[in-house]
């Protein structure tokens, strides 16, 4: 029988980043279920601050050199990897001047909100699947970590679903504590659309709160986890309303095992029907 294989994609993974819940388990979630027989590749930002010298990071020029569209513009796709040896584990980057040549993460250093966040989102995860398409690596099933990932289902689902490397691919979402007060601009709707992508299907994006980005990411995807002890409420009554299987939280020395299980109990069943 093939190993499973499991496409992580996360907002934060540590070294490269603060040490957060977020990251923490974006750094030794995918080590542990590559140690439990299963095929892995995991993705993440190459947010400006982190240092390329330091973490070895370098540009795999096979897979760069895409452009993606994104509001009528042009914006070079730049592809880098950079390994942990001690985990035999590697990292590929989703890079692009325009959006993560910055000091910091999601606010400028006023604590100001990104006004092109929701860009960076459709980004990032276009990004990825375009890559995982030039890899030709087929995933039994996605794991989406962080409002960053948030585009990850919907895509999958609607936009790529005729794609042959995606047709029978699971998503799981992770709900983290990582709420943002503001919303998304007014049209990320349009600049999210894709083939494939309805306006019902974007429902929730006629105000892209925080909670309505996520709904969207719940919605498309097959399961949920509760990923950070503390979530967002109206988060939680909706996951519940929707009826999809929900893995809730699981401390840290524990959840690797928890999330093992679940991906099981998720490959096996019968896609969700989404909205």
């Amino acid at each position: 029988m093939e190993k499973a294989r499991i496409l992580f994609v996360s907002q934060e993974i540590i070294p490269y980043l603060r040490d957060s819940q977020m990251g923490y388990i974006g750094r030794h979630l995918p080590q542990g279920i590559q140690e439990r027989g299963r095929e892995i590749r995991t993705f993440m930002p190459r947010f400006g601050h982190i240092n390329e010298r330091r973490n070895q990071l370098h540009e795999v020029i096979r897979l760069s050199g895409m452009n993606l569209i994104i509001d009528d513009t042009d914006h070079p796709l730049i592809i880098k990897v950079a390994s942990i040896q001690s985990a035999r584990m590697q990292i590929y980057f989703i890079d692009n001047e325009d959006y993560f040549q910055r000091k910091f993460m999601f606010r400028d250093k006023n604590n100001k909100f990104y006004k092109d966040n929701d860009e960076r989102a459709v980004f990032f995860s276009r990004g990825v699947i375009e890559t995982v398409k030039k890899l030709g690596w087929a995933p039994d099933l996605i794991h989406c970590h962080g409002w960053m990932t948030s585009l990850v289902p919907l895509y999958i689902k609607r936009a790529y679903r005729d794609n042959p490397l995606f047709s029978d691919t699971r998503v799981v979402m992770s709900i983290y504590d990582d709420d943002f007060e503001e919303a998304w601009n007014k049209d990320s709707g349009n600049k999210i659309k894709l083939d494939g992508i309805t306006n019902k299907d974007l429902k929730h994006y006629k105000k892209p709160t925080y909670v309505n980005v996520m709904k969207t990411a719940i919605d498309f995807s097959d399961g949920v986890i509760v990923g950070s002890e503390t979530v967002n409420a109206e988060l939680l009554d909706y996951i519940n309303e929707t009826g999809k299987p929900m893995l809730p939280y699981q401390p840290l020395d524990r959840f690797i095992d928890a999330y093992n299980i679940f991906y099981d109990k998720i490959i096996s069943s019968q896609p969700a029907a989404s909205e």
